[in-house]
């Protein structure tokens, strides 16, 4: 029983400092470099105004192309120092004819569609400016969203900037919108002190950037571009920055299938950069960047959830030997793991009935959020994950 009890605090203290204590160590390393005035902001040059290039790779987006061009158009930065890249491989449903007109764009077709990183990998041999900002059609930018963007850049230890994502948060929202809304809030939080620490780890492919001259091609079956093509910036010795302010906005999915759909190929995709990006594992090479990836990411994807799956057969022993009705530790920890998840099957059965009840979709969420990585990690291992995106419906 001592042997099952170890094993029990191992598989808790994973779980706990996955979600919560990196978090919390991350805040405290922070507070302690402040205090002893460790470590130099990343000094921000707002004279900074290079030619830029915004980069959009799309698949029959006609629906959003007025919105995005006509957001674009009012984004506060030169006119003539920001150029607009489409490419639309595949589209068949008119959004390349969209998009011809609209000044400084540019639009790169092929009838064929080969996914969204071989749209970007060949549509990056037209880009010419020092500084390619990749967003997604259907996302809005905050006014001074690439001014923010180019700022950080005029760092040179600056390889890549992170902007945030933002979703919508309506009164209306549905789980996925809550419980996505609080993730993505916790996320921001987690990748400002990251990036006060060393560097972000991973960027959010709604806004990013990279200098032009460290992008590489990327692997034609990639899952998730946007984190594989940051991190390797990270990897040559630079850094990736991070600034809230800089955003990208759009709908949470329009419920928990969608969102799940989504999350399952981010989960393969993410199984996938693990292993692509195994060297990064290596702390004695990486240091501080190998502390935050690991932390931060490889075990949500690996491990994590497997431990969750562990507790329960693991701390139902101990509580039906310690006595479950007795309410010593481990039945109190029993219970609080069945009270979880109980609360997200009534999230589930709330949302399936059209109740609102955010309190327990967040639980719901975070189940589903696990349970996409169990998924996820079956997809990779049988190859089935296409490169083309299925996009999941958003909420309106």
């Amino acid at each position: 029983m001592e042997a099952l009890k170890i094993i029990f605090w191992t598989l808790l203290f994973i779980v706990v400092y996955t979600y919560v204590g990196y978090g919390m160590l991350l805040y405290l390393i922070i507070k302690i470099r402040r205090i002893l005035k460790i470590g130099k902001k990343v000094k921000v040059d707002t004279s900074y105004e290079p030619e830029v290039t915004l980069f959009i790779a799309a698949y029959n987006e006609k629906d959003y192309v007025e919105a995005k061009m006509k957001n674009t158009l009012a984004l506060d930065y030169p006119k003539d120092k920001l150029n607009v890249v489409w490419v639309t491989d595949g589209s068949d449903d008119g959004t390349p004819d969209l998009v011809k007109g609209y000044p400084n764009t540019t639009v790169h077709h092929l009838d064929a569609r080969n996914g969204k990183i071989g749209a970007m990998n060949r549509g990056m041999e037209f880009v010419k400016t020092p500084i390619v900002i990749f967003s997604d059609a259907n996302t809005n930018l905050g006014k001074e969203s690439i001014r923010r963007i180019v700022n950080l850049f005029s760092n040179p230890k600056v390889g890549c900037v992170s902007g945030e994502k933002r979703i919508t948060d309506k009164e209306s929202d549905v789980a996925s919108g809550a419980g996505e809304g609080i993730y993505w809030k916790y996320e921001s939080t987690l990748k400002k002190w990251d990036a006060e620490l060393y560097s972000v780890v991973g960027a959010a492919g709604e806004l990013f950037a990279i200098r032009t001259e460290l992008y590489r091609h990327v692997e034609k079956d990639t899952l998730l571009d946007d984190f594989i093509i940051s991190l390797r910036v990270a990897q040559d010795g630079y850094t990736i920055q991070y600034d809230p302010e800089a955003y990208a906005i759009e709908s949470a999915s329009a419920n928990v299938k969608e969102e799940l759909k989504r999350k399952i190929r981010i989960s393969a995709g993410g199984i996938q950069s693990v292993v692509r990006l195994s060297a990064l594992l290596n702390v004695f090479k990486y240091g501080t960047l190998s502390f935050q990836y690991i932390s931060h990411r490889v075990l949500r994807w690996t491990l994590t959830p497997l431990c969750l799956i562990l507790l329960i057969p693991v701390s139902s022993v101990l509580a039906f030997n310690e006595g479950i009705l007795e309410f010593g530790l481990y039945s109190v920890l029993f219970w609080l793991q069945v009270l979880f998840y109980v609360g997200a099957l009534f999230g589930w059965l709330l949302e399936n009935i059209s109740i609102k009840v955010k309190l327990l979709f967040v639980p719901y969420y975070f189940f589903i959020m696990n349970l996409s990585v169990v998924l996820g990690f079956f997809r990779y291992m049988k190859k089935t994950q296409t490169v083309n995106w299925e996009r999941a419906q958003r909420a309106t």
